[in-house]
């Protein structure tokens, strides 16, 4: 296609309008001829822009009229763009057709918002799980549509980095697992999963291990007296007096397992915080650190820094037992003669109980796993230390009841920094 430039067009406007001006200067005809030319090509631009609109406004698909110059430069270029359009058009809507259908065909719940909440689209999975129909609720708000509290806070305070888990608005006993994600400007894409069968199992687990826990307190308390009677009244022969020693530290150690999964099958059975209190730290700080300087050979350094112009509250016995886990475990894993710092503050946010140590370290890539349930970095340690692995899964527990949450920093070779962040709402002003 020839392409026309303003120049080449002025050029063709310009040859009949000296032609005019010519003749009207030869035979004395004045300025009439040239303003009725004008007048002429001014008509003619007029046309041509009227027959550009008519088209435009006939719709996509159209021939562009016939026109020479500048102004079939101007249709051709915008038939193409048309098309263009449309290719793109027709490659957009094949993509979010089979999107549709994509999410359509999934067993989770799917349903696409608007910036302002407002439903777009939904699949049918979304009225078995939310009660949600595509036909009807399209445009509606979503959040007039699922009024559970705990959806409406998870929903509106857009922290959406951990799914919300709750019971199924169309059936009680249906569990979910909602995650939202943003995409585009400020549209939103909703999740629900159904994980009634991964709660049941999860449900199940926490029961078998309180059920055998408990089971096997009384006759491990029965082995565990026995033996130590043996072990009072030994002394006759050495190797049975070491076989019933090793036998009797096993014994406290199993004693010592089955209290801590007993504490957590009770920390996670009653989500609710009971028996509150203000709580003093230093009084707690100084029978922490008693418990700290038996729990390893050979002495520690173990420092206290209290604000004691601060209280906590909350359950006294839940919190000894999460600053012991932590204070216990800095003593572990130190060497003799390292510093131990137990440590309570607070600034304009937060209230904080930290353990710092001087002792071996946490490489990083161990750290998102250290209060998993038996975790350990080093598992031929396990003995040595005599711990039970259930430590940092207790601490973190106990943290959630409290509103708190538990942050790691450490280097190897050293030490580490363990630090339970309270919101300030638990901090108490005393005298």
């Amino acid at each position: 296609m020839r392409y026309y430039s303003w120049k080449t067009e002025l050029l063709r406007l310009s040859v009949p309008l000296l032609a005019v001006a010519a003749v009207s200067v030869i035979f004395d005809l004045g300025v009439l001829p040239l303003l009725v030319l004008a007048i002429l090509i001014c008509g003619r631009v007029l046309q041509q822009l009227q027959r550009l609109s008519d088209w435009l406004y006939s719709g996509a698909g159209e021939e562009p009229p016939e026109a020479r110059g500048m102004w079939g430069q101007v249709f051709d270029v915008i038939y193409d763009m048309q098309r263009e359009s449309s290719q793109d058009s027709e490659r957009l809507q094949a993509m979010i057709d089979y999107l549709h259908a994509s999410f359509a065909s999934m067993s989770d719940a799917v349903v696409m918002l608007d910036s302002q909440g407002n439903i777009e689209w939904c699949n049918s999975s979304a009225h078995d799980l939310l009660g949600l129909r595509q036909e009807d609720d399209t445009g509606r708000q979503l959040v007039n549509l699922l009024r559970s509290p705990a959806f409406l806070r998870y929903f509106e305070a857009e922290r959406y980095q951990a799914p919300l888990e709750m019971n199924s608005p169309v059936n009680g006993m249906i569990n979910l697992s909602i995650s939202v994600s943003f995409f585009g400007k400020g549209n939103r894409l909703l999740f629900a999963r159904d994980v009634t069968r991964t709660h049941r199992l999860e449900q199940m687990r926490k029961d078998f291990v309180a059920n055998v826990s408990h089971e096997l307190r009384t006759p491990l308390t029965v082995i565990n007296g026995y033996l130590e009677t043996f072990a009072e009244h030994g002394g006759e022969n050495p190797r049975w007096d070491r076989a019933v020693n090793q036998m009797l530290q096993q014994s406290r150690r199993m004693n010592l397992l089955i209290q801590d999964l007993m504490l957590l099958s009770r920390l996670e059975s009653v989500p609710k915080l009971v028996d509150e209190s203000v709580i003093r730290l230093r009084p707690l700080m100084e029978m922490i650190r008693e418990e700290s300087e038996t729990a390893a050979s050979g002495s520690r350094n173990i420092v206290i820094e209290c604000d004691d112009n601060i209280a906590i509250n909350g359950n006294a016995n839940e919190l000894r037992s999460a600053f012991s886990n932590l204070a216990v475990n800095a003593a572990r894993y130190t060497s003799e003669n390292d510093k131990i710092i137990l440590r309570w503050y607070q600034d304009d946010y937060h209230a904080y109980f930290e353990v710092e140590d001087t002792g071996i370290g946490i490489e990083p890539q161990y750290i998102p796993r250290l209060t998993e349930r038996f975790y350990r970095v080093d598992q031929s340690r396990s003995l040595d230390t005599g711990g039970t692995g259930l430590g940092l899964a207790i601490v973190k527990h106990v943290l959630i009841r409290h509103r708190a949450e538990l942050r790691i920093r450490s280097v190897p070779n050293s030490g580490s920094v363990f630090t339970c962040v309270f919101p300030k709402s638990v901090a108490v002003k005393v005298a």
